[in-house]
């Protein structure tokens, strides 16, 4: 058996942990720069109010008061994430975190006398009671048909959070009315071609088809998907220790920046962000990307995108020897007269920090900047992030419209919460 533990409306619910009072209105989260709506309360949806769309085409619902908007609060975001994982940690053997609002759970080892219904029910019931957050826990024999389970707890309030799906009868059910398009795996492309060429509208109607025609419209992965809707698990169960083997931190700034000191500041940033989350996986990297870009829809403006790699001799994890190649790279792809939008490091061949091949003639004193990077770690985790970094970087924070942010409630000890009786 797998189990998916979805967080409900992941973004408002975090918001709506801490103002109770906005329970039953209208919430919508923005994206970077308040630009459009990522994550829509129940009610926000009912009044229209699509995924993706501009904040511009509903701020009249704001205005009126009708809907509450909240700025990104990824700080706050993550750290309920983690709440979260570390409750269901404690009902399962092993988790794949998919997203932040997402975890499979390998249940295999369990008692064969599970009532796996009551347990998902208890494990929803522990992560509203412990966190506030509502989660939806879909049990089944594969992770697809874990993940439609999970739906249908949203779908269904008398599931109370939980549901156990794995009696032919009740899958047959089930897949006879879920939209073919909302199958994990099934992309628009594949559902836009079955729908409007072969008629095809629920998952019983892939469920249907026989393993050839499957194979010769969809090949492997479709085939994957195919056998797990019958209940043949194909996707393997990934451990969350593994490390990732890519880490990226790029962002879209609010306002173009024109100054190269300015860019510089914020680029540098983002290497020391990305190089902190190195270091927290064990790693080391054997190369960095820089890249900026101007803003490609400005009319009539001419665009500019560069990226520079530098590779290094002996992989590292110091944000010193990083942050210094990062800043040559800028350096080089930096013009004047343009005005960048966006800009990002990228961490690339990335090994563990015990696998480094030493160079014979290294130069760098590897041992002094492991014990650098210890302390600054270890006072922006007790201070919070950048309090003290290095001296190329903006310590103020990415540069950002975030006019309708709420307090970091749990990650930042100014904005603890403070209950007046």
């Amino acid at each position: 058996m797998y189990a998916l533990a979805d967080c409900n409306n992941f973004f408002v619910s975090c918001e709506r942990v801490f103002r109770p009072d906005l329970e039953g209105r209208p919430v919508v989260v923005l994206s970077n720069n308040d630009g459009c709506a990522i994550a829509r309360s129940n009610e926000a949806k009912r009044l229209g109010i699509k995924m993706g769309q501009p904040m511009f085409e509903f701020r009249h619902l704001i205005e009126s008061g009708a809907v509450t908007v909240f700025s990104s609060n990824f700080s706050l975001y993550g750290d309920m994430s983690g709440r979260v994982q570390q409750i269901l940690s404690g009902f399962s053997p092993a988790i794949e975190v998919y997203s932040i609002d997402e975890s499979f759970m390998d249940l295999t080892g369990m008692s064969p006398d599970t009532d796996f219904d009551l347990w998902a029910k208890t494990v929803s019931r522990e992560c509203r009671r412990r966190t506030g957050i509502p989660v939806s826990v879909g049990v089944s024999p594969t992770k697809t048909l874990a993940k439609i389970a999970s739906k249908l707890c949203k779908q269904y309030p008398a599931t109370k959070g939980g549901c156990w799906m794995y009696r032919p009868q009740d899958v047959e059910k089930v897949l006879r009315k879920f939209p073919i398009k909302d199958i994990w795996g099934i992309g628009r492309r594949y559902a836009k071609r079955f729908m409007g060429y072969f008629g095809m509208t629920t998952a019983w109607d892939l469920y249907s088809k026989n393993e050839a025609w499957i194979s010769s419209e969809m090949g492997l992965p479709g085939i994957r998907t195919w056998k797990e809707l019958h209940g043949e698990p194909c996707i393997e169960f990934e451990d969350t220790a593994q490390a990732r083997k890519q880490i990226m931190i790029s962002r879209t700034f609010a306002k173009e920046i024109s100054d190269p000191e300015e860019l510089s500041a914020q680029v540098s940033m983002f290497c020391s962000m990305a190089v902190e989350k190195l270091r927290k996986q064990g790693s080391c990297c054997g190369s960095a990307t820089t890249f900026i870009m101007t803003n490609r829809f400005h009319e009539g403006a001419e665009t500019q995108y560069g990226s520079r790699l530098a590779q290094f001799t002996t992989a590292t994890d110091s944000t010193f020897e990083i942050n210094s190649a990062v800043l040559k790279s800028l350096k080089e792809l930096f013009r004047n007269g343009y005005r960048y939008k966006r800009a990002g490091v990228i961490l690339g061949d990335i090994i563990p920090a015990d696998k480094v091949q030493m160079e014979f003639f290294d130069t760098v004193d590897r041992e002094r900047h492991s014990r650098l990077m210890s302390v600054m770690d270890s006072i922006n985790r007790r201070n919070g992030r950048n309090t003290i970094g290095v001296a190329s970087q903006s310590l103020d924070g990415i540069k950002m419209n975030r006019e309708h942010l709420s307090p970091c409630y749990t990650t930042d000890w100014n904005d603890i919460l403070t209950v007046k009786c």
